[in-house]
C-alpha cells in the first residue's frame, strides 16, 4: 500500500497534476412510487485524483447488459479503470498540461500497471508512461480544451466537440496546451480484441 502511495505521489509531482482540480454537476433521474419522473440526484461531484493521479469522477456505473436501474448512487460502485464485466462506466476526466521532460523520467509502463489485469493481451508494449489499453470500447467527447491522443504510430490532435471511439487499443492522453482539457468517457466492457 505504501509503495502504491509513493508511486502515485511521484506521478503527481512528475506530471504536475494537482489533486481535486474541479467538479461537475450530475443530475440523475428516476421514477417515483406513482411512476412519475423525478430527480434522484442533483449535485456537484468533485473530480479527485485516482490511481493514475489524474483528476476525474465516475458519474455512473452499470454491471449488467442490458443495464438495470438503481435507487442508490451507482457511481459509488468500486471499479478500476475498466467497467465491471458486461457493464459500463460513465466518467469525466480533467487532463491538466503535462511536462514532457518530466514525463520522460516516468516508468514507461506506468499506466499499464494502473490498468493491471484489465488489459487485453493483444497489443504492443506501451511507448509512453501514460499509454494504456483496456478491454473496452470507449466513447470519448472532448468537452473543453484540446488534447493529443497518442497511438502506437501516430498522434491525433483533438479539440472541443471532437469525438473518439477507442476500441481496446494502446492510447495516451497528452495535454500539451496551457489550459485543462475535460473529456467525458463511456467505457463499455468488450470481448477480447
Amino acid at each position: 500500500m505504501l509503495a502504491k502511495l509513493l508511486c502515485l505521489t511521484a506521478a503527481l509531482s512528475l506530471t504536475g497534476i494537482p489533486a481535486g482540480a474541479s467538479e461537475i454537476r450530475r443530475v440523475v433521474t428516476t421514477l417515483d412510487n406513482e411512476n412519475r419522473s423525478t430527480t434522484l440526484f442533483d449535485a456537484q461531484v468533485p473530480l479527485e485524483a485516482g490511481k493514475s493521479g489524474i483528476p476525474g469522477a465516475d458519474l455512473w456505473v452499470t454491471d449488467s447488459d442490458p443495464a438495470g436501474f438503481s435507487q442508490a448512487d451507482a457511481a459509488k460502485t468500486q471499479v478500476g479503470l475498466a467497467p465491471p464485466v458486461r457493464g459500463t462506466v460513465f466518467r469525466v476526466i480533467e487532463f491538466l498540461p503535462v511536462d514532457d521532460a518530466k514525463l520522460a523520467k516516468m516508468d514507461p509502463s506506468f499506466m499499464m500497471k494502473v490498468v493491471g489485469s484489465d488489459a487485453p493481451a493483444r497489443g504492443v508494449p506501451p511507448s509512453s508512461p501514460l499509454m494504456h489499453r483496456t478491454r473496452t470500447v470507449d466513447y470519448a467527447i472532448i468537452m473543453s480544451g484540446e488534447i493529443d491522443m497518442k497511438l502506437d504510430d501516430e498522434t491525433i490532435h483533438l479539440k472541443q466537440g471532437d469525438i473518439v471511439v477507442q476500441q481496446a487499443t494502446n492510447h495516451a492522453w497528452l495535454n500539451h496546451g496551457k489550459e485543462p482539457c475535460r473529456v467525458l468517457f463511456v467505457l463499455m466492457d468488450s470481448k477480447q480484441p
